[in-house]
């Protein structure tokens, strides 16, 4: 029985499922990047508005990262390109941060 136990701790641990940032690179430790998500045919304007979602253990996940609730935020009408920007540690805390760029 304290096998199983430890066989699933172990499993669990190294899933690495807790706290998944969706992006094109996943660092089993640590994951840091930013890249590019949409682009339009707007010219660049010189506002920036963000938006963010975070997650716990993947147990707990919050947070609007919506193109819109960015563009809101900063109010940008006419959008010219998105980034986004992941980070993850250990499993354990993630963040999804998207940047909204235009005028």
């Amino acid at each position: 029985m304290k096998n199983l136990l430890i066989i699933s701790v172990i499993a669990f641990m190294l899933s690495s499922c807790g706290a998944y940032v969706g992006s094109p690179l996943t660092g089993f430790i640590y994951t840091d990047l930013k890249a590019p998500l949409a682009a339009t045919s707007n010219p660049v304007g010189n506002k920036v508005g963000t938006a963010e979602a975070t997650s716990i253990l993947g147990i707990v996940a919050t947070g609007d990262a919506s193109i819109e609730a960015a563009a809101k935020k900063a109010g940008i009408t006419r959008i010219s390109h998105v980034d986004y920007e992941a980070n993850s540690v250990l499993g354990v805390f993630a963040k999804f941060t998207v940047y909204v760029y235009g005028e």
